[in-house]
């Protein structure tokens, strides 16, 4: 077991979060649905956790897989991007990784693409041998270039990606893409995903062996039932008895639902959590398929 974790044990949690960023505000929100309360320090760098032994670090994302390393910081919310990257270069390096992914957070979604000249006709092995890509990501593009054995001159630059082509400093890029608009801006389209990006909670791969690991289930318990009810509702209505078998096929993402049975037991009352969006048109589905008095109730909290 790694010395960062038996030699240097603590009573509290710290979790990175990148300071300022897309991620930031996501980030400090899911903690507080989970329960937690800070107090700032001056310098907003360090939040001491009040409610629970749960201390914030607000660093540079690019810094946070490797403050878990290390044993700085125990968890981290992070982009999948920058651990797999940092994951990337570790085995490239012949190392072993000594952080993961624990659970994907699903906020701040983006994929690693390529980006081509919009005349280009996109056949990778016909067209990438020989090229110039520009990217921030060499390890993740090196290793799908060597999956595929295609041979290509890799730039790594550490901002302004999709401008290169432009300068010349390469022929097409391989960057983060949200909505596709600054590849647009610079001429260029996207047209494969390397990878799928999203926040993620990021852990050691070793467990922990003091008071943090019952902190760290803990939190852990709390982050997915915040997670779970992000888009559930609970549906309530009634129906008869005969209904139920076509209204729950309409249903594919409700848990089992609680029925019961009315006065004469001719029909039902049912209600049911679903974890998908209650639109009107899958309310206006339920009404034609025997579904009466519907009624939509937000969920704020919900623990397994």
């Amino acid at each position: 077991m790694s010395p960062a974790y038996t030699e240097n044990a603590r009573t509290r949690l710290r979790i990175a979060i990148q300071k300022s960023g897309r991620l930031t505000e996501p980030a400090l929100a899911l903690l507080s649905a989970a329960g937690l309360s800070w107090q700032e320090s001056r310098d907003r760098l360090f939040y001491y956790g009040e409610s629970l032994p749960v201390d914030l670090l607000m660093v540079r994302d690019d810094d946070i897989p490797g403050l878990i390393a290390g044993g700085v910081c125990d968890l981290g919310m992070v982009g999948r991007n920058v651990l797999a990257e940092q994951n990337c270069e570790r085995i490239a390096r012949g190392d072993v990784s000594p952080f993961s992914e624990w659970r994907a957070l699903g906020f701040g979604r983006c994929r690693l693409m390529f980006g081509v000249p919009e005349a280009w006709e996109w056949r990778p092995d016909d067209v990438l041998p020989g090229k110039r890509i520009a990217t921030s990501y060499p390890a993740l593009l090196s290793r799908w270039l060597a999956e595929r054995g295609l041979s290509c001159d890799v730039v790594t630059l550490s901002g302004s990606v999709e401008i290169a082509p432009r300068l010349g400093q390469a022929d097409l890029v391989c960057d983060l893409v949200s909505s596709g608009g600054t590849l647009a801006a610079n001429g260029l389209k996207p047209v494969e995903i390397v990878l799928d990006s999203e926040a993620v909670l990021a852990g050691p791969v070793a467990p922990f062996v003091d008071e943090r690991a019952a902190i760290a289930e803990l939190m852990l318990r709390r982050i997915d039932g915040v997670l779970k009810i992000r888009d559930s509702k609970l549906l309530l209505f009634q129906s008869s008895r005969e209904a139920l078998p076509h209204l729950m096929r309409l249903l594919p993402d409700a848990e089992p639902p609680t029925v019961t049975a009315l006065d004469g037991g001719v029909d039902v009352a049912m209600q049911a959590l679903c974890h998908g969006a209650m639109t009107w048109q899958r309310l206006e589905d339920l009404k034609r398929a025997g579904a009466r008095g519907l009624m939509v109730v937000p969920v704020e909290r919900m623990l397994a």
